[in-house]
């Protein structure tokens, strides 16, 4: 048996709401585990998301898989941010996390936020959406637009998205594995939810993969590059986001709430 090193991290969350943001398990491991082990690890974790590193043996990068209880997840940018808070916590002043479909880097700020990059997730031309997800959002919807990510659905405004009362029983009927419900903020730039019929949360607290779509999404209609944006979820989420050269940069708190030892094998 091998101990390897955990920390659960709170992210995208704000003072002096210690409860909110989202949380993440990140586990430093000394090589890689099977994809079975690594998802057991994370059912016995049982957080949105439970983050999984081990170091390149050629470069300073580290290798990174992210797995919900029920299944991995493709992409997870409050998982990956918790691995950067972590990483910089270590030592690391700059960080760099490899995974199936790209990089992203991080460093820690000087107030203790953390700040990301990750590739821009551009939108497809608008198109209808499908009956199952007209009839499970329970709200008029504006624009629907798809990306290979989450896909974009635009509703009259924040009061629209914050009383949002999906029906997922009639979500999981949709195709698509997830959808950010998104307008004009009052308070912030624009606001959000992420929903997630087909696993077992349903909805995510605060999701740096959306903001990954969202920030060049709102940024082309604001006109503006560096943005505000809150995630209206049962816990909430704060973002500060800024599209630069086709990257996008995603700030925000990241607080450790626990750490300790983990047994594998």
């Amino acid at each position: 048996m091998n101990n390897a090193s955990f920390s659960l991290y709170k992210v995208f969350g704000y003072e002096p709401h210690h409860f909110q943001g989202n949380t993440a398990a990140v586990v430093e491991l000394t090589r890689s585990l099977s994809s079975a082990e690594m998802q057991k690890m994370a059912a016995d974790f049982n957080q949105p998301a439970t983050t999984f590193l081990w170091p390149s043996p050629t470069t300073a990068k580290w290798h990174t898989r992210w797995f919900a209880p029920d299944s991995e997840i493709e992409l997870c940018g409050h998982g990956a941010m918790a691995a950067i808070a972590y990483l910089t916590s270590q030592g690391n002043p700059g960080v760099t996390l490899t995974y199936n479909s790209g990089e992203i880097t991080g460093h820690q700020n000087t107030e203790g936020s953390c700040t990301m990059e990750i590739e821009a997730i551009e939108h497809s031309p608008a198109t209808q959406p499908e009956t199952a997800l007209m009839e499970g959002i329970n709200t008029d919807i504006i624009e629907y637009y798809p990306t290979r990510n989450k896909h974009i659905v635009v509703v009259q405004d924040e009061q629209a998205v914050r009383g949002l009362k999906p029906d997922f029983h009639r979500l999981k009927d949709c195709r698509v594995f997830g959808f950010i419900v998104t307008a004009p903020g009052t308070e912030a730039d624009f606001v959000s939810r992420t929903l997630v019929p087909h696993v077992q949360q349903l909805e995510d607290h605060a999701t740096g993969s959306s903001h990954a779509v969202l920030t060049p999404f709102w940024s082309s209609r604001l006109g503006i590059t560096k943005m505000t944006a809150y995630q209206l979820s049962k816990r909430g989420g704060r973002f500060l986001c800024e599209l630069r050269d086709g990257k996008v940069l995603l700030s925000g708190e990241c607080k450790c709430r626990a750490q300790g030892k983990v047994v594998v094998g």
